[in-house]
């Protein structure tokens, strides 16, 4: 299946990604666009759009506070207690104001803005940054057992 989101991606369409490679579609290819081509190229792609919030047609998308990863987890009925609490964190790193739901969520913002300013590409920064949600998917697959 192809994927498409906005391009520069940080917390959330880092994360979405990993989440669906993982858990939903190992085969995922996932094309990044700019935002207002974003419509116009999932259509000819044939591609599913995910994380565009000015798009209210784009049916994988923030709903209130809660971030794309959880609307991904919340569609493809992912009920693993890991991934929830996971979400928890991407939620904190990707919100100003949503800190508090995790302390780990900083140090993931500050990892993701990292891989941001380095100016690699977006298809490099999840082949980078994947590791890193294995990481913290292992850290609390451990913590919750």
């Amino acid at each position: 299946m192809k994927w498409i989101t906005c391009s520069n991606v940080k917390v959330d369409r880092v994360a979405c990604p990993w989440l669906i490679r993982r858990f939903i579609d190992p085969q995922a290819e996932f094309l990044f666009v700019p935002e207002d081509e974003l419509l116009e190229a999932a259509h000819h792609e044939g591609a599913t759009p995910f994380d565009a919030n000015r798009f209210p047609e784009v049916n994988l998308n923030h709903r209130g506070d809660r971030r794309t990863f959880e609307a991904i987890l919340e569609d493809y009925k992912l009920a693993e207690p890991a991934l929830h609490r996971l979400a928890l964190i991407v939620r904190g790193a990707d919100v100003q104001g949503q800190e508090h739901v995790s302390p780990e969520s900083l140090g993931l913002r500050a990892i993701a803005h990292g891989f941001a300013l380095s100016g690699i590409s977006d298809e490099e920064r999840l082949e980078r940054e994947f590791p890193v949600y294995d990481a913290l998917y292992e850290y609390v697959r451990q913590e919750l057992s």
